[in-house]
């Protein structure tokens, strides 16, 4: 399991108004009806089961009372943020929701620390500008790096069975070699 602090990105202290208030603003950016007829429809789902997940585990256990999640042996992260910037990837990943690609794009730019969490959305960010074969380009990278993440698996999947769709119905439609 994932560090239900960290799936909801709140320090390890935060009070419940805080744990409640990442929770609802999480909800509504992962939200079903937001992904509609998008190939990232699956993972938006994903991530909303970890996100109800997470806040279960938050509410029912008692913020004071989930000290396994301090980076020891129990807790079994992917290694996606490990040395990472949290906080900007989540920026970054509400810039991307709300279509401002271009702050998004600049803070990718600063990031030094170009991981597996950095590839992946820059590949998003690619895909958002329509830019699929960069876009899966880096979303294979983040894959490469971390093999584990479902997120990036997903993505990659989505990505080019999207690339799929579209070459079937383009090359079932299309002229043949002797129209001209």
């Amino acid at each position: 399991m994932k560090n239900p602090y960290e799936v909801l990105g709140v320090r390890q202290n935060a009070s419940q108004d805080e744990i409640r208030a990442a929770y609802k603003e999480l909800v509504k950016k992962y939200h079903p009806d937001r992904y509609q007829n998008n190939p990232l429809a699956d993972l938006a789902q994903e991530k909303l089961q970890e996100i109800n997940e997470a806040y279960d585990t938050l509410t029912k256990n008692g913020n004071g009372n989930y000290s396994n999640f301090n980076n020891n042996a129990s807790y079994q992260s992917t290694g996606t943020h490990q040395n990472a910037p949290t906080q900007e990837f989540m920026e970054i990943r509400r810039y991307l929701d709300l279509g401002n690609l271009s702050a998004a794009e600049q803070m990718l730019a600063q990031i030094s620390n170009r991981n597996a969490e950095w590839f992946f959305l820059s590949g998003i960010l690619s895909y958002r500008k329509g830019w699929y074969d960069d876009a899966s380009s880096k979303i294979k990278t983040a894959v490469s790096m971390d093999p584990s993440n479902f997120e990036y698996q997903r993505a990659l999947n989505s990505i080019m069975n999207a690339g799929q769709a579209y070459r079937n119905v383009s090359y079932g439609k299309g002229y043949s070699s002797n129209d001209g």
